[in-house]
């Protein structure tokens, strides 16, 4: 059975705060507590914490002028691990990177039901990290709920159970904060606004820059690959590879000159016959066969080829340690194939790349899971597509285009 949340306290007296502060200040701490987490201690730097002794834990919100705010109760925080203090800390900025704080509500609007569903969310990816009291999918009042769903999902299973229930209303009704939300949530805003539109628009910059912070150090910390995902995916513009790509060709076209009668020479008409320029590139799409590419994974990358090839015609070359040179063929413009699977070792795009250098390709756009050493430099303009959940993170950094497909 969980804790009971801590219930409602008297507010502190303005002595009675100075006194908590002296004892534990959160401003004096947070780059000690995050040392290891290189986002969350970037974003912290962009919130104000203020110590608040009208709440008896912690509670993010949005001020009147648009900006981003973390209340916090002083002497909740002097009794906690500095491991509990780290997690609260990741707990409420959680709130604020996945929208809970600027708008983002099930049909129905705020409810408890909802502030539960949340905090079942982030607490997922904060085992072992938090105080007793906080609710926590396959314990207690949840052990029938699985880690790491949405909080769409949990709202799902809470209304669901709650339906059933017989006159009980919403989950711990009964015994006095038994399930409840362990931070303050009364802070969290429904409608628009001016200050809710400033505020999703600093919290996104402010989040990019973490993201930033956090990809140049390398480290995330604790930040686990699906939310790091999801975090990207909330602050990186969606990108159209259709359209990506027709600027790719166009930019590796070569105009090749013909001669024509049916064209006049503009030096020497009559004498010489005409030229005509005609555009095109010849692209090469090398496509990672390795053994750390699936079934699926190619499956989806012979789908993007399909579509490809409602664009252009290119050159296909299979390839994982070494090119498959006897199945190298020319994907026709609108023809369909299925996949097909000819290797199965290691990856090296040392192969391809000098195949592709070799051939006086325009253009060479790589199909891979990423998952090896940076290659030699391409003779042609060079690009990457692989699926989403490698985009992120690749084995080497490249300065090269790197375009996440559906997969």
């Amino acid at each position: 059975m969980t804790t009971p949340a801590p219930s409602k306290a008297p507010e502190m007296t303005p002595e009675e705060l100075a006194a908590a502060i002296a004892e534990f200040d959160l401003n004096r701490h947070t780059a000690r507590l995050l040392v290891d987490e290189p986002f969350f201690a970037a974003l912290s730097r962009r919130i104000n914490k203020k110590a608040s002794g009208a709440l008896p834990t912690a509670g993010v919100r949005v001020t009147d002028d648009g900006h981003f705010e973390m209340l916090y109760n002083p002497a909740f925080f002097a009794k906690l691990t500095d491991t509990e203090r780290a997690g609260v800390l990741k707990h409420e900025f959680y709130h604020l990177v996945f929208d809970h704080v600027t708008g983002r509500l099930p049909d129905g609007g705020m409810s408890k039901l909802w502030n539960i569903a949340t905090d079942l969310a982030i607490n997922s990816h904060l085992v072992g990290e938090l105080p007793d009291m906080c609710c926590m999918p396959g314990e207690g009042p949840f052990a029938d709920m699985e880690k790491g769903k949405s909080a769409e999902s949990y709202f799902a299973t809470l209304k669901k159970k709650q339906e059933e229930q017989e006159g009980d209303g919403e989950p711990g009704e009964g015994e006095p904060g038994e399930g409840d939300s362990f931070d303050d949530h009364s802070g969290w805003s429904e409608g628009a606004g001016a200050a809710q539109d400033i505020a999703k628009e600093r919290l996104k910059e402010s989040v990019k820059k973490a993201a930033e912070e956090a990809q140049k150090a390398n480290s995330w910390g604790s930040v686990s690959g699906q939310c790091r995902r999801d975090i990207l995916d909330r602050i990186v513009p969606k990108v159209d590879w259709r359209k990506v790509l027709r600027y790719f060709i166009k930019t590796s076209q070569r105009a090749n000159k013909t001669r024509t009668v049916k064209r006049l020479n503009k030096r020497y008409p009559y004498i010489h016959a005409g030229s005509k320029v005609r555009r095109q590139a010849k692209i090469a799409i090398s496509i990672d066969q390795s053994g750390s590419v699936d079934d699926s994974m190619l499956a989806a990358f012979f789908s993007e080829l399909n579509k490809l090839a409602e664009l252009a015609e290119f050159t296909v070359i299979p390839f994982d340690s070494e090119v498959a040179e006897d199945y190298i063929h020319v994907w026709k413009r609108n023809e369909k194939r299925k996949w097909v699977r000819v290797r199965y070792g290691g990856t090296d795009f040392n192969p391809p790349t000098k195949y592709v250098n070799a051939g006086n390709f325009d253009g060479h756009i790589v199909l891979t899971d990423l998952c090896a050493p940076k290659p030699i430099r391409s003779r042609c303009q060079r690009m990457w597509m692989t699926t989403k959940a490698y985009a992120d993170r690749p084995y080497f950094q490249t300065s090269e285009r790197i375009i996440a497909i559906d997969g």
